[in-house]
């Protein structure tokens, strides 16, 4: 991730640092396909796939991003009971696993898997809250749609 000991090595990691979470903000870009949608439909429509437009993977990620992807799945979820609301990652026992898997890089990783989580909570939520929606029309147009009259007859 670049030499941060000396000043002249500064910029370098710090643009290394802004490509990593540019390349984060397109992973979890809302709308996002998966890899594998993308060269279908390159494969459908007989196009050969663009490198600049295929949906980020994790492999396309540094090795310490990667560190910090593995790490964040390894964690908990939180969910608030009432709502639903996705609370993010359980971090309690994260010093645990960065010495199971023994991390090298502690400071680093856990940079990454901070803003890994701050993108995975929004998204989680984004997703829940259009479901919660849909669901409310759904039921808002079928109870709008079954008016029973009462017939005398």
């Amino acid at each position: 991730m670049g030499n941060r000991s000396h000043r002249r090595f500064r910029k370098f990691y710090q643009s290394q640092v802004t490509e990593i979470l540019e390349l984060l903000d397109n992973y979890y870009k809302d709308g996002q396909i998966s890899l594998d949608t993308y060269l279908d439909i390159c494969e459908q429509k007989g196009i050969l796939p663009n490198e600049n437009e295929m949906p980020p993977t994790t492999s396309d990620f540094p090795y310490e991003v990667q560190v910090a992807f593995f790490i964040h799945d390894l964690l908990s979820d939180r969910w608030e009971g009432m709502s639903g609301y996705y609370m993010g990652k359980d971090f309690s026992n994260l010093e645990t696993l960065l010495k199971i898997w023994e991390v090298e890089d502690k400071k680093t990783c856990i940079y990454f898997i901070k803003h890994i989580e701050h993108r995975n909570a929004r998204k989680v939520n984004k997703e829940m809250e259009r479901k919660r929606k849909t669901a409310e029309n759904k039921a808002k147009n079928s109870s709008s749609g079954t008016n029973i009259r009462k017939v005398n007859g």
